[in-house]
């Protein structure tokens, strides 16, 4: 679709809400309602005697009530300056990082402009049962969630919500969206397998969500995206969210949508914004001495959620293991685990049975967990951005968090300039696992606890399969 280049903005400040929660999916078909409110809000967070309610934006009564269900009665700052105009069905591009409450943003949108089978105007449908609007998200994990928050937000509907990812089985989703679905959430890989056999049929999908758009550029997905996209009318309702802005993605904007309002929830020159609110340490350390330090850094009182990042599969699955073999209560993720060991590592990590997870940066892009008080780089990245994206995972919500990396003494340059580029004035200190600076961070140290469970997950399950955001 020819566009206008030159979208008018929003600006607003960052919420702080956080991004929900959502278990294993076992089957891709219609997604039941999860009992986990999604985009809870943080107790700190509570609204303004004068904030409007989802009603008093015009959110339908059904809506308004299966939100209300679970505690949510008032939009956060970007889902307030979004729907008013979403809901007339305007072109936009959201500025939004993960925790900001972006999936009931646009979610509602499209709930509201979808009809389910019963509903009035439903049998008046040119094509009832085909797909009235088109989620797509970079990861399997996301499209879980997603598919799960919108299911939620419209279990007082017929809506049918049906997710399709890769890494599980191709006929049940096929399936699925032969019984109807009036919404599809998926991830691009598979969304095109699907188009190629004729089994996703997008030729009504009126509205269309591009979540995290970035991460589909940074993963490859873009030619699919624009595949997608270029098999969705011409007249159609298009909604795209992405943390920053690069070239690739403004360009696909121009090209699909049509004078679209820019809403910010964050500065967009500041990559850093969230770092404000992290301790950062840069430890030098002996190959032989990183999982000692790390092992130590893990062994503070009240530590909280961790995400341990590395470089590669095998030494996410070896960290993990000499993790355990310590007495931690540690699980891998990354890309040579099949989808639902993926899936066990982050039920159990999110429900609290496993407080620390290691991971490649790939198979963490679908980590949504927002208590995360502790991130430690193993191997540090290379790029300046991948350290941003890394270490935003904590002090989300207004909490504060730790970010520790540790450097081999080969890496010090090339971490040194990343780190100038990513802003970050931490020194670099020379360390063992009993140097005093480490002993200082840490603080009380927690009690030992003996070894009493294998690594979640035990083993690698079945390399994944047919597309749609691997790690």
């Amino acid at each position: 679709m020819t566009t206008d280049t030159s979208p008018s903005t929003t600006s607003m400040p960052e919420s702080t809400a956080p991004e929900s929660t959502a278990p294993e999916s076992t089957a891709p078909e219609s997604t039941a309602p999860e009992s986990t409110a999604p985009e809870a809000p943080d107790a700190a967070a509570a609204p303004a005697v004068h904030q409007p309610s989802f009603a008093d934006l015009g959110v339908r009564a059904e809506i308004v009530e299966a939100l209300a269900e679970v505690g949510i009665t008032h939009p956060f700052p970007i889902q307030a300056m979004t729907l008013p105009v979403a809901m007339q069905r305007h072109d936009i591009i959201g500025q939004a990082k993960t925790g900001t409450g972006k999936t009931l943003g646009f979610g509602i949108p499209v709930l509201e402009h979808v009809v389910g089978p019963g509903e009035p105007g439903f049998d008046d449908l040119p094509a009832p049962g085909k797909p009235q609007a088109l989620v797509v998200v970079p990861t399997r994990e996301l499209c879980v969630q997603v598919a799960n928050d919108l299911a939620t937000a419209g279990k007082r509907r017929s809506v049918r919500v049906v997710q399709v990812y890769g890494g599980r089985a191709y006929e049940p989703q096929v399936e699925a969206l032969a019984r109807g679905a009036e919404v599809v959430v998926g991830t691009p890989g598979r969304m095109i397998d699907l188009m190629n056999s004729r089994h996703l049929d997008l030729s009504r999908a009126t509205t269309v969500v591009l979540d995290e758009a970035d991460e589909m550029l940074d993963l490859g997905f873009l030619p699919d995206v624009e595949r997608l996209l270029a098999a969705t009318p011409a007249e159609r309702h298009t909604m795209l969210f992405s943390a920053t802005m690069p070239g690739p993605v403004v360009a696909m904007a121009r090209r699909y949508m049509s004078q679209p309002t820019h809403i910010r929830a964050a500065d967009p020159d500041d990559d850093g914004m969230t770092l404000k609110a992290i301790k950062q340490v840069v430890y030098r350390c002996h190959a032989l001495d990183k999982v000692e330090v790390l092992a130590r850094l893990l062994q503070a009182r009240g530590r909280g959620l961790t995400i341990v990042f590395t470089r590669t599969k095998r030494t996410a699955a070896r960290v993990a293991d000499e993790l355990v073999e310590r007495g931690f209560a540690a699980g891998a993720l990354h890309g040579d685990l099949g989808q639902g060991a993926r899936e066990q590592a982050m039920r159990a990590f999110r429900h609290g049975k496993i407080d620390v997870l290691v991971a490649t940066d790939v198979a963490a892009r679908g980590v949504h967990v927002d208590d995360i008080e502790l991130v430690v780089h193993v191997d540090p990245p290379t790029e300046h951005k991948a350290y941003l994206h890394r270490s935003g995972r904590t002090a989300r919500a207004g909490k504060e968090g730790v970010v520790a990396t540790l450097v081999l003494p080969a890496e010090e340059r090339d971490v040194k300039q990343m780190m100038r580029k990513a802003g970050i004035t931490a020194e670099l200190e020379r360390v063992t696992a009993a140097s005093p600076t480490v002993l200082e961070l840490i603080g009380t140290r927690a009690e030992h606890v003996e070894p009493s469970a294998a690594p979640i997950p035990v083993a690698a399950g079945a390399t994944s399969g047919g597309g749609g955001g691997g790690g």
